[in-house]
């Protein structure tokens, strides 16, 4: 048996552990991350949707967990759970993709049971999610703006105002629920078509800036480091034009990023005293280099970088990072096949807490991509 299907076998195994009466957990270690996040749970079912009837029931709880628990005023919980002791409630927000992973899970499970049944239920708390979004353009730019560490990179790096990870979740949200003026209005903005002060794209750099904010007389708030899931989603949903999604990916194998294993979260590393470092980084795990979001390996973003080559057609470099990612999947801190959330960006170690269920999800939805030739959904 190759390793890619190998894999493929043991990821689903993966999703089997996470798999509870509420939903998807985050992990599937006993106790482990003990709660549904909104993220964790959309890109888990990503992969769990290509398994037939298998986990729809699960796919199902996780969306109306998070319909249930939604905000009066339309956003979706980053958790619902008991995975902190020290919170006052078993329902944390303060995130923006969290809302827009909601809305696009939904759209999922629709194409992919061809079930209406949840989305009609539903309806009103998919209006109230897109009026909250709405509501996250301060500069009535059309284009959503988010406070610093809003979104699955909540401990680091620090950005703000105009991300590319969120203007890329938007964009998809958009296009699933049939919002296609606004959709292509922002990405002629994102890529300096028009609006040019708005713009991402870096045409130097050769990718999308991770995050800009505002102009002060020339003096533009923004930082240029490489955020590799950002970039790698603006590909996968047609954000990126061809040229820019070619540009992005020469950066990726020029720099190594995919090196050890796809893919390091960001590029270069940040360190203490260089001008984008924050005092409370030296608190979370990524305040050494090539840890954590600080440049580890996440195999979760490895996925969408598989996706990305299927997107551009380059089957054969697909099919290769499939193997490297695979057998990322494979290393474990106490046995083989953990799906570990992280690893070391240097020497590939595994890091962070095993089975991790959008590890699995992910590599699923990747192995499935590359096997239609076509990105699914």
């Amino acid at each position: 048996m190759k390793i890619t299907e190998e894999a493929y076998n043991k990821a689903i195994k993966v999703l089997e552990s996470c798999s509870r009466s509420f939903g998807f957990n985050a992990s599937g270690l006993k106790g482990g991350y003990n709660g549904l996040w909104s993220r964790d749970s959309m890109i888990t079912s990503l992969g769990a949707s290509v398994l037939g009837e298998k986990f729809k029931t699960t796919f199902k709880n996780s969306l109306e967990l998070l319909s249930r628990n939604q905000s009066k005023l339309g956003q979706i919980p980053n958790a619902v759970g008991d995975y902190n002791t020290d919170r006052k409630s078993r329902v944390t927000f303060n995130t923006i993709d969290s809302t827009l992973w909601y809305i696009i899970g939904n759209s999922v499970y629709v194409k992919t049971y061809n079930d209406r049944t949840l989305l009609k239920k539903y309806q009103k708390n998919i209006d109230k999610a897109f009026l909250w979004l709405s509501y996250q353009d301060p500069n009535e730019d059309k284009l959503l703006a988010q406070q610093p560490t809003m979104d699955w990179q909540d401990a680091f790096p620090h950005k703000y105002g105009h991300t590319i990870n969120t203007q890329a979740l938007y964009y998809i949200a958009l296009k699933m629920f049939g919002q296609n003026e606004l959709a292509e209005h922002i990405k002629k903005v994102i890529n300096g078509d028009i609006e040019k002060y708005l713009s991402l794209y870096d045409k130097k750099l050769g990718h999308y800036l991770p995050w800009v904010w505002k102009n002060h007389d020339g003096d533009r708030e923004q930082e240029e480091w490489f955020d590799t899931l950002g970039n790698l989603l603006a590909i996968v949903s047609g954000l990126a034009t061809p040229k820019i999604a070619k540009s992005i990916l020469k950066h990726i194998k020029n720099k190594k990023i995919n090196k050890p294993y796809p893919c390091k979260a960001i590029y270069p590393v940040i360190r203490p005293k260089e001008k984008e470092w924050h005092s409370y980084f030296s608190k979370c795990l990524a305040k050494d280099p090539y840890q954590y979001l600080n440049g580890g390996v996440w195999p979760i973003i490895g996925a969408f970088y598989v996706v990305a080559l299927v997107k551009v057609k380059n089957y054969k470099e697909a099919e290769r990072e499939l193997v490297n990612l695979a057998q990322a999947n494979k290393l474990g801190k106490d046995k083989e096949w953990e799906f570990n959330e992280w690893l070391d960006g240097e020497n590939g170690k595994p890091k962070g807490v095993p089975y991790q269920g959008w590890s699995a999800g992910a590599y699923i939805y990747a192995f499935n991509c590359l096997k239609k030739k076509e990105i699914l959904f």
